[in-house]
């Protein structure tokens, strides 16, 4: 029974510790719903789940290493491996319609790819950091989109006006 006990609490911070531990994961939570609770809003396909998923995974990563006295280089390696992995995860999101020059799924993707940037910065203990990039994040995903339905109706793209074919419009009304 005291093997199992050993097993069971291997890993667990000292008391003193334990605080900065939980402190981390709790923020890396709250940190990564607030990015998936826009997304799920906006009907994305990765909502909160995945951001806290990601948020609080990147963080656990930081925490196991610093905890068990991983070298800086060995840190750098992980988070090399969690970017990686990221991007894989992210890749997976990206569509691209057969037939059509659009392509969907870059936001999302590029969003998680911020959420364990968010998540390595907690597990680093780079909180203000964290919350700073969180801050940025919602602000990028809220208010450019109607930046973006700005462009996308034709008053910045350079469409060929009707009347003139070589002449350029800039507004759609013209």
């Amino acid at each position: 029974m005291e093997i199992l006990w050993q097993e069971l609490s291997f890993g667990f911070p000292e008391s003193h510790e334990l605080e900065r531990v939980v402190i981390r994961l709790l923020a890396a939570a709250f940190l990564g719903a607030a990015i998936g609770i826009e997304r799920q809003r906006a009907g994305k396909s990765a909502g909160v789940r995945t951001f806290m998923l990601v948020t609080v995974g990147t963080t656990a990563f930081l925490l196991a290493c610093s905890r068990f006295g991983m070298n800086l280089d060995g840190t750098s390696r992980v988070i090399q491996g969690i970017v990686t992995g990221i991007g894989f995860i992210g890749a997976g999101t990206i569509l691209k319609l057969e037939g059509e020059s659009e392509v969907k799924g870059l936001t999302t993707s590029a969003g998680i790819w911020m959420a364990s940037a968010i998540g390595v910065a907690v597990g680093l203990g780079a909180l203000g950091l964290a919350v700073m990039t969180t801050i940025l994040a919602l602000v990028i995903l809220t208010v450019t989109v109607a930046v973006d339905n700005w462009i996308n109706k034709g008053r910045l793209t350079m469409k060929p006006h009707k009347s003139h074919p070589k002449r350029r419009a800039t507004d759609e009304n013209d």
